[in-house]
């Protein structure tokens, strides 16, 4: 576990794995951080070293002023891959890891080796919507939205089967920084994608999960569809996808990225 400090702010990382191996960099989702990738970490490293970091205004990394861009987020991984000295990595976000993800497809192709993209999408939700979500959080904090996010976030069966395990993201969620939170999901707001992606050059893999009400699966193959080297799966799960089928969600990674 270690610091990036710079003037940009000071960021959050842990870099795990034998070295000369190739790099598989984790992304997380709104109102998480780096223990979200904690399922796949242990079947990842059998062959790649993971580098998991906490999104600026998340976990253990600075909220500096905002509102944020995802250019902005996507800069701090560029950054960050610099200060490690890795010229190039496998990079896997989701939801808004997966904006950060499409970004360093699009303008930093060099970089990226093979891209994953998981519930996510080109535009994710209205600015409308975007803006009431902040104006609540700043209002009432993370705890008035917590129920709202645990139905977005899991199916009612994987919730009433693993109570602990969806608690314990909870519990992430709503102690994060709410200024972070609100600054993020500016960066959310903002973002379209949907006039680019066709310029990403990585050979992508598009997960969705069936029952995502937040990113469809109809948003992924608006994103599989227009992404020149792109394929689209889909696992029944909601939004976290990678927590409620975790499984599937590694083996289909792993397997993109050594084949």
């Amino acid at each position: 576990m270690a610091y990036l400090n710079s003037n940009n702010g000071r960021l959050f990382y842990e870099l795990e794995g034998e070295a000369g191996k190739e790099v598989l960099v984790f992304s997380n989702s709104l109102g998480t951080d780096h223990s979200l990738w904690n399922l796949q970490v242990p079947e990842v490293l059998k062959q790649f070293r993971v580098l998991r970091y906490d999104v600026r205004g998340h976990g253990q990394s600075e909220t500096t002023s905002g509102p944020y861009s995802i250019k902005l987020l996507a800069n701090d991984v560029l950054e960050l891959l610099d200060h490690l000295e890795l010229e190039k990595a496998n990079f896997c976000g989701i939801s808004i890891g997966g904006l950060t993800g499409q970004w360093l497809g699009i303008h930093a192709p060099e970089r990226i080796d093979k891209l994953i993209i998981a519930n996510s999408a080109a535009k994710i939700g209205t600015t409308e919507g975007w803006n009431e979500r902040i104006d609540s959080v700043r209002k009432n904090g993370l705890a008035s939205i917590e129920e709202a996010t645990r139905q977005r976030w899991f199916t009612p069966e994987f919730v009433a089967a693993n109570p602990e395990l969806v608690e314990e993201v909870l519990r992430v969620f709503v102690q994060t920084d709410p200024e972070g939170y609100c600054s993020c999901c500016a960066a959310v707001r903002d973002a379209d994608f949907r006039q680019d992606i066709s310029r990403i050059q990585a050979p992508t893999l598009v997960i969705a999960g069936t029952e995502d009400k937040v990113c469809t699966v109809e948003d992924g193959g608006l994103l599989a569809e227009n992404i020149p080297d792109a394929r689209q799966v889909n696992l029944k799960a909601a939004h976290i996808s990678n927590i409620e089928a975790a499984a599937d969600f590694s083996r289909l990674l792993i397997n993109f990225c050594s084949s």
